[in-house]
C-alpha cells in the first residue's frame, strides 16, 4: 500500500510539473485600457511581440479604453488567474483607487504586478498657433485668465491627468481638466486649438513634436530626455517639484500561480534587454525598467501613497 501512495504521489507531482511546463499552451491575451497609438499600447506592442517569440504562442493586444483604465482593469482582476490574461497599465493605475471610490476591484487584493516594462517621460505640448515658447508663456496666461485655460488627458485617473494636476498645483494656477478616451484623442484636440496644453507621453507626441505640428515645452521628467535634449525639465523651467514620470508595468491576477509569474517576467526581461525592443524604445524617448515581482508591488504601493497625497491636495474626484 505504500509503495502504491508513493506512486500516486509522484505520479501527482509530475503531473504537476507537466501541467506548469506546459503553460503557456494556448495565445496569451494583453489588455491594455487604453486606445490604440496610445504610449501604453506602443509598449505592450512592441513587447508583446518579442516575448510571442520565447513563449512560442501568439501574444494578442486588445483595447479596452475608458474610465482612466479602470474597465480594462477591472476586466483582468476578473479574469481566470492562469497568466492567459495580463493588464498592460500605467502609472495611472496607482491613482485610481485615489479618485473613483466605487472601484469594481481591489487594486492591491485583486492584481498583482509581474514588472514594469519602460519609463517614459510626458512632454508638455501646445498647438504651435498659441504662440507660446516657453512654460512661462502658459503660466502667465493662466494667471491672467484663471479657470479660463484647459488641459487634456488621456482620462481621468491617466497618468497624464495626474502629471497635469501636480504640475498645476506647483505651478499655483487655476485651469480646468478636459479628459479623452486615449492620447491620440487629447493630441488631436490640443493640435486643432481646442485645448490649451496636455502633458502627452513622449513616445506619442515625438512624431508630431518633430512635425511640427506640436510645440514642446517641458518634458515631466527629472533629467532632460535625449530624444528632445533642448527642451527643458518642468523644473529648469521655474516650476519646482513638478516632476512625473509615466511608467508602464505588467500586471496579473493576485492568484496567477508564481510559476507562470515566475515565466512571464523571464520572458518580459528578456523581451525588453533585446537590441530590437531598446531601440525601439530608443526613438520613443523610453527607458527600460525592470523591477522583480514583490519589489514592483512594493513600488506600487509606493506610487499609490504619493498619488493618494495629491488627489487629495489637489480635490481631485472622477469626472
Amino acid at each position: 500500500m505504500k509503495r502504491i501512495l508513493g506512486l500516486l504521489a509522484a505520479a501527482l507531482v509530475a503531473g504537476g510539473a507537466f501541467a506548469q511546463s506546459a503553460w503557456p499552451a494556448k495565445p496569451v491575451r494583453m489588455i491594455v485600457p487604453f486606445t490604440a497609438g496610445s504610449v501604453t499600447d506602443i509598449i505592450a506592442r512592441t513587447v508583446g511581440e518579442s516575448m510571442a517569440k520565447g513563449l512560442v504562442q501568439p501574444v494578442v493586444i486588445e483595447n479596452k479604453p475608458g474610465a482612466g483604465g479602470t474597465i480594462g482593469a477591472a476586466q483582468v482582476a476578473k479574469s481566470d488567474p492562469d497568466g492567459y490574461t495580463v493588464l498592460i497599465h500605467s502609472s495611472g493605475h496607482a491613482l485610481n483607487p485615489a479618485i473613483y471610490p466605487n472601484l469594481p476591484y481591489d487594486t492591491l487584493k485583486d492584481l498583482s504586478g509581474v514588472t514594469p516594462l519602460a519609463a517614459v517621460p510626458n512632454v508638455m505640448v501646445v498647438s504651435p498657433a498659441r504662440g507660446w515658447k516657453t512654460v512661462a508663456d502658459v503660466l502667465a496666461a493662466a494667471k491672467a485668465k484663471p479657470g479660463q485655460l484647459n488641459y487634456a488627458s488621456a482620462g481621468t485617473g491617466s497618468a497624464t491627468h495626474m502629471n497635469a494636476e501636480k504640475f498645476k498645483l506647483r505651478a499655483g494656477i487655476d485651469a480646468q481638466h478636459v479628459p479623452f478616451k486615449g492620447t491620440p484623442e487629447a493630441m488631436t484636440d490640443v493640435i486643432g486649438g481646442r485645448n490649451d496644453w496636455f502633458f502627452a507621453p513622449l513616445a506619442s507626441a515625438l512624431p508630431l513634436i518633430k512635425d511640427g505640428k506640436l510645440q514642446a515645452l517641458a518634458v515631466s521628467s527629472a533629467q532632460r530626455s535625449p530624444a528632445l535634449p533642448n527642451v527643458p525639465t518642468t523644473v529648469e523651467a521655474g516650476v519646482p517639484d513638478s516632476e512625473y514620470t509615466l511608467w508602464v508595468g505588467m500586471i496579473v491576477p493576485a492568484a496567477t500561480p508564481p510559476a507562470v509569474v515566475k515565466r512571464l517576467h523571464e520572458e518580459a526581461a528578456k523581451a525588453m534587454n533585446s537590441p530590437e525592443v531598446k531601440a525601439r524604445l530608443a526613438t520613443l524617448g523610453a527607458d527600460p525598467f525592470l523591477l522583480e515581482p514583490a519589489a514592483f508591488n512594493a513600488y506600487i504601493r509606493t506610487e499609490m501613497e504619493a498619488a493618494a497625497a495629491i488627489a487629495k491636495s489637489a480635490n481631485l474626484k472622477a469626472q
